[in-house]
């Protein structure tokens, strides 16, 4: 046995674990540090500020009178599936900026404080839950300026609202592991994006289903985007609460018991 590895095993056992009231104290006190960089750097909020006006307005009006014959009947279709498309892409934000973090040694002058190991972890995933709430309230206001009138009402919008933060806080785990393991954070975007472009677009976000060829169907009818997609519709357009919602809740649920042991761990091993 190495010095170094004697050391390191000497070191474990005098580690005190913290409990669940300190990691959710401090995993909040991580979070409030991520949004004063946000307040400090607002740049970093350029994507989930322009890209729902950007989208919204780009793929209304390329799309609109193609698919729904006009703008106005497109409105209830694309505005969910632009919500879900840009605050789940939003999500891939957690990852990037974690393996940045761990690069620039941000994570190693943590080590050397009395918190819970969890908690930098924890808290850069809360802290980016703000960006999913300005990007899904811009994407409504920007619908609604549009002339997108949710027949479901406010309840119900905000319910949607909730749902696909909700949603995309779940989906923000894989990021954070692909954060944690990858070793650039270039290589984080790009694994990230050969993930999300494949489930957003072939998805029922933008053109229904059954104009899509028979073999692709099967895909799209079992993409967990879908079905938020059309849970947000659902709430947003009829305000009810159907198998739509259920089932995305029970993705996000099986996202999160999958990716949150795996990212805490490998997370462990590399602080």
């Amino acid at each position: 046995m190495t010095s170094a590895s004697w050391g390191k095993d000497m070191e474990r056992p005098l580690r005190k674990r913290a409990s669940f009231g300190q990691s959710l104290r401090h995993s909040l006190t991580m979070a409030y540090r991520g949004l004063l960089k946000i307040r400090r750097t607002p740049e970093q909020l350029f994507d989930v500020t322009l890209q729902p006006i950007l989208f919204t307005l780009m793929f209304t009006y390329i799309f609109g009178g193609a698919i729904s014959g006009n703008v106005q009947n497109y409105l209830p279709i694309i505005i969910p599936g632009i919500l879900v498309q840009t605050v789940i892409a939003t999500s891939i934000v957690t990852g990037v900026q974690l393996r940045e973090d761990m690069d620039k040694g941000v994570f190693d002058r943590f080590k050397s404080l009395p918190i819970a190991r969890i908690a930098p972890l924890a808290g850069a995933l809360l802290a980016d839950t703000v960006r999913y709430t300005i990007a899904t309230v811009l994407t409504f206001v920007m619908g609604y300026l549009m002339g997108y009138q949710p027949g479901g009402g406010v309840g119900f919008v905000a319910i949607a609202g909730l749902l696909v933060i909700a949603c995309s806080w779940a989906v923000s785990w894989i990021f954070a592991f692909f954060g944690v393991i990858a070793r650039t954070a270039s290589s984080v975007q790009g694994i990230s994006m050969i993930v999300l472009f494949p489930l957003t677009f072939l998805s029922n976000a933008f053109v229904p289903v059954d104009t899509m060829p028979n073999w692709l169907q099967w895909f799209v009818n079992i993409n967990p985007i879908s079905h938020l997609v059309s849970a947000v519709r659902e709430l947003a357009n009829s305000g009810t609460i159907g198998t739509e919602f259920v089932l995305s809740l029970v993705s996000a649920a099986v996202i999160v018991a999958i990716f949150a042991p795996l990212t805490v761990r490998a997370y462990m091993r590399r602080t």
